[in-house]
């Protein structure tokens, strides 16, 4: 792996280190501010240095990653991981659902089973 000194584009350095699978996908979110540098919207050509904190959002969560250091080809997992620290905070877990079990070829549910059904979703907050 091949660290360099000067700086980078941030879209570049988003795919060498695997955020994205493809360079233009990096370059799309970027343009469609799903990026941001330093708490700023970043243009794909954005020149990241060591200590920047980039903010990546993707499937309706953020991901937080510090520059470590700067590559522009992209590289081994392991070694993407060197690149930077991930500051993400961990994903909340879902509520467990209780859903109603229903046995085969019984047909649709009764009016007496649809409330139940309902009066469960309000319980869960649903």
């Amino acid at each position: 792996m091949k660290i360099l000194d000067k700086a980078v584009r941030i879209d570049a350095w988003l795919w060498g280190v695997r955020a994205f699978k493809t360079r233009s996908a990096a370059t799309a979110a970027c343009r469609a501010g799903h990026v941001r540098l330093n708490d700023r919207p970043a243009k794909a050509a954005a020149v990241i240095v060591p200590g920047d904190m980039i903010r990546v959002r993707e499937s309706g969560f953020e991901k937080i990653l510090e520059v470590r250091a700067l590559i522009s080809k992209r590289v081994g997992a392991q070694a993407a991981a060197s690149c930077y620290t991930d500051h993400t905070p961990a994903r909340p877990k879902a509520p467990s659902l209780m859903v109603p079990v229903r046995d085969r070829g019984t047909g649709r549910p009764t009016k007496k089973d649809r409330r139940e059904l309902e009066r469960m979703r309000r319980e869960l907050g649903g």
